[in-house]
């Protein structure tokens, strides 16, 4: 084992860190972080109080001190500096959320880029309960935008695309996500009943996020932890989190809330499978198990195109051969096709795609330990 593997190994994971950011990141193993998720200061650049429309209630908003930077280039530097050091903690396969409002969030863009960092999404939290604006000068600020980034481009980032297709009713999950912003018994609350952080982050956020983009097991960083939404949601869905604050009353009441917090089990936390994960299966091993034989006759689904299977993995049609998917895609005039899923095979009566011919290759070679579907 490596020294840098025995350092990584001894690192106490689940906890919160008091501390300056900048300080307690370098504390943190290179390599030893699967995701970082950030919700930085957006350096709102407020300058006076804001008042609702009656001119004498005061709004709740963000002017706490560590939101405030002298300027541009000052708030840029802290940005580049945590930002780097998050990427020499991230594993090879890491990736990053960030979190922001028009303030920050095209500044953080331009570092991630900057950085070596692969940009991979940008998504907009449109929130269902916004914060009028109260001046009337501009627009409702309804939304934040969050930028989601592996660590290099050739990182093979996590995402459980199954889990989240089920998850929003097997369609797509898109790039525009809708929930309410933190409130009710939710949202944490100081000895006075004031909020006991001023952009607490909604736990239905975190739990879409580190679904699509973890797995049970994984650690989860979050350098701005605040109240501990990140490291409650981390617990909830068995991964491990490192949470860095600076602010005390901020630490205490993470520490309290996670306390509080009950695991779900291990089995309600299995994610539907990446068919891009499983083992590759060409279709010419489906021939040389004789699961297909050299002759059979393959279909469109409505039968309008019939290819036979040839000895060598190819189908033949009158004047064209080639692979599965060369074929298909010769065949519809198009430039690409999924061979797995437009070509058809009879069984009792009934067209079904060939793509269901892997899962009993699959079982022969010992990977699959069920049967779905057996070709006459």
């Amino acid at each position: 084992m490596s020294v840098r593997r025995r350092v990584a190994s001894a690192f106490e994971f689940d906890r919160v860190i008091q501390g300056d950011c900048l300080q307690q990141l370098k504390k943190i193993p290179t390599a030893s972080v699967d995701l970082v998720f950030a919700d930085p200061p957006y350096n709102l650049q407020l300058e006076n109080e804001l008042l609702r429309p009656n001119n004498q209630s005061r709004v709740d908003g963000v002017d706490d001190e560590w939101d405030k930077f002298a300027d541009f280039a000052t708030y840029d530097r802290f940005t580049r500096s945590w930002l780097a050091e998050c990427r020499r903690i991230l594993k090879p396969d890491g990736a990053i959320w960030l979190i922001g409002s028009y303030h920050n969030v095209f500044r953080m863009g331009t570092a991630l880029q900057d950085q070596g960092y692969w940009l991979l999404n940008d998504v907009i939290w449109r929130k269902v309960n916004p914060m009028p604006n109260f001046r009337g000068r501009r627009f409702t600020n309804a939304h934040e935008t969050l930028i989601w980034a592996s660590r290099d481009r050739k990182s093979r980032y996590t995402f459980n695309y199954e889990s989240l297709k089920a998850l929003n009713d097997d369609l797509q999950m898109r790039s525009d996500w809708l929930f309410p912003i933190c409130s009710g018994p939710e949202r944490l609350k100081d000895d006075g009943g004031r909020k006991a952080h001023p952009t607490q982050k909604p736990e239905a956020l975190l739990h879409r996020l580190l679904l699509a983009t973890t797995n049970p097991g994984d650690v989860v960083l979050d350098p701005f932890f605040g109240t501990g939404t990140t490291g409650a949601v981390a617990k909830l869905l068995g991964r491990r989190f490192i949470g860095i604050e600076r602010d005390p009353d901020y630490v205490a009441a993470a520490k309290d809330r996670i306390a509080k917090v009950t695991a779900h089990s291990v089995t309600a936390l299995a994610t539907q499978p990446s068919k891009r994960a499983e083992p590759r299966v060409p279709f010419g091993t489906i021939i040389e198990l004789g699961i297909l034989k050299p002759g059979s006759k393959l279909y469109d689904e409505r039968r309008s195109i019939r290819a036979e299977v040839k000895a060598d993995g190819t189908l033949a049609v009158p004047g064209q051969q080639g692979s599965i998917h060369r074929l298909g895609a010769l065949v519809q005039g198009r430039q690409a096709c999924n061979g797995w899923t437009y070509w058809h095979f009879e069984t009792k009566g009934k067209l079904q795609p060939i793509d269901v011919l892997r899962e009993q290759a699959k079982h022969r070679l010992g990977l699959k330990r069920e049967i779905l579907v057996a070709a006459e």
